[in-house]
């Protein structure tokens, strides 16, 4: 008599479902004449009007709507992925990992930028894995979030056994031999986070994992820390709170303006004998921030000329060998500007968003500090829009800019010399630079303003630039304040 066959043990594990939410404040509503507004915290935004039969979606978008069910090109399935899309641009939606029906999601993700949708990438048990050296763990509230400088989501990792199994990609991992592993997080977790380049496919030449190039070498320039404060201090790579929110207001008290004295006897520094002000006093004492500028006389092109040789020309070229130990560095190209530089790297690029411009077609260009010059590149008239519109906001000004000045950094000027300090040094620039700005633009008559935010992939967009090639690290308003004529003399405003 033949053995009976031992059955199998265990369940075959169900192929977990990437499923759209939104957020646990937001209340979405489908109203009688087919526009749909979700309200939250207080507000509320319309998001268009659709066809009657999304409302019944929309209870699907509460409990979990399957990204699968709406891949067709069916003119329902339209609709309703133009609606996670807008949702998602507002920062109102998430996806969830987890089982088709019931159970706890094992991974929820947070886009951090407008257009993410979350991917799959394929992963083949040939293929050798490990995680980037930008991704790191740590706890937000109650929860444990993964994410990344590079990544387009930060992943809440609801599982802990997926964080433990995890923290072994440290060391490069071929996939055949990894999903042995009692913890295994499964295939779909991995390609979502091979989607978001935490982790990240290792060539032949890359096997031991130290400091590979991810498939970008402009990243062998960048040090963890440069990168994660680059993206997370400002806009467009991340969607956390930004700007003066008074988080701490409740906590505590403002520091007083003015420091207490130190202990100790005092020496006065007035005096008799004080030479009289210089007109370079006289300059700074003029200096101040202005808001608001007069669309009725713009700035002209002579003058925004002026501005940028006064204060961000190339003043002399020259090469010299780098100051390596062992003599053997290659030669450096060096082109000074009227403001000092760390290491006399020189890496801040002005672009220009022209509003009103006597003389110069509103658009967005490159000043070219070597020929003295200005060069036009084509972006997107919304692009251009939301940041002339974006910096009208951050100064709370009643109109946009005349001219919004962006100052770029080409990072590697800097981050192929020094290592740890170089972001803090281009922001040290960033600030030398902007009052310089500052002071040529009281020299000339005009009014100027800082801005503290910038919006990396909008950009990105705008340029055809890498976010980690060349990016914005402070914006300038720039124009004739609005009380003051082309002559010079002040008026009152209307």
């Amino acid at each position: 008599m033949a053995t009976p066959k031992k059955k199998a043990s265990g369940r075959k594990t169900a192929t977990p479902v990437l499923t759209a939410h939104v957020v646990k404040h937001v209340v979405l509503e489908a109203q009688a004449d087919g526009n749909v507004v979700v309200r939250f915290e207080g507000y509320t935004q319309g998001l268009g009007k659709f066809a009657p039969a999304i409302s019944k979606r929309i209870a699907e978008l509460r409990t979990g709507l399957p990204l699968a069910s709406i891949a067709s090109s069916r003119a329902a399935d339209t609709e309703i992925n133009l609606l996670v899309r807008r949702l998602a641009r507002s920062g109102l939606l998430e996806y969830r990992l987890g089982p088709a029906r019931c159970g706890q999601a094992s991974v929820v993700i947070e886009p951090q930028i407008a257009d993410y949708r979350p991917q799959i990438s394929k992963v083949a048990n040939t293929d050798t894995i490990a995680l980037s050296r930008f991704a790191y763990l740590r706890r937000r509230g109650k929860e444990m979030v993964l994410e990344s400088p590079r990544a387009s989501a930060l992943f809440r990792i609801a599982d802990p056994k997926i964080a433990a199994a995890l923290a072994a990609l440290s060391q490069p991992q071929k996939i055949g031999q990894y999903r042995k592993e009692r913890d295994f997080p499964g295939l779909e977790v991995l390609g979502l986070l091979v989607d978001c380049q935490i982790l990240f496919k290792l060539k032949a030449a890359d096997i031991d994992g130290a400091r590979p190039s991810e498939g970008d070498p402009n990243l062998v320039l960048w040090d963890f820390h440069d990168l994660l404060f680059h993206t997370r201090s400002t806009e467009g790579r991340q969607a956390n709170p930004l700007g003066g929110l008074y988080t701490y207001s409740r906590l505590m008290t403002p520091l007083p303006a003015v420091r207490p004295p130190w202990p100790g006897q005092a020496i006065e520094l007035n005096s008799p004998g004080s030479p009289p002000p210089s007109p370079f006093a006289a300059l700074l004492n003029a200096r101040q921030s202005v808001r608001d500028f007069d669309d009725e006389h713009p700035i002209t092109l002579a003058e925004l000329g002026a501005f940028l040789q006064s204060a961000g020309r190339v003043r002399g070229k020259w090469t010299a060998p780098a100051d390596i130990e062992d003599g053997q560095g290659p030669d450096v190209s060096y082109a000074s500007r009227p403001y000092p530089s760390a290491g006399a790297a020189y890496e801040l690029e002005l672009y220009l968003a022209v509003h009103k411009c006597e003389g110069l077609s509103r658009g967005f260009y490159h000043y070219d500090a070597d020929r003295h010059a200005l060069t036009p590149i084509e972006a997107r008239p919304a692009d251009l829009e939301a940041q002339l519109y974006d910096a009208e906001f951050a100064i709370g000004a009643s109109n946009a800019p005349q001219v919004l000045i962006v100052i770029a950094a080409r990072f590697g000027r800097v981050t192929w010399k020094y290592s740890s300090v170089a972001y803090s040094l281009i922001l040290k620039d960033v600030g030398v630079l902007t009052q310089t700005l500052y002071l040529a633009a009281t020299d000339l008559g005009l009014g100027g303003c800082a801005i503290g935010t910038n919006n990396i992939d909008r950009f990105a967009r705008m340029t055809g630039l890498d976010f980690a090639i060349e990016g914005p690290v402070g914006q300038f308003a720039l124009g004739r304040a609005a009380g003051r004529r082309p002559d010079g003399d002040s008026f009152e405003p209307k």
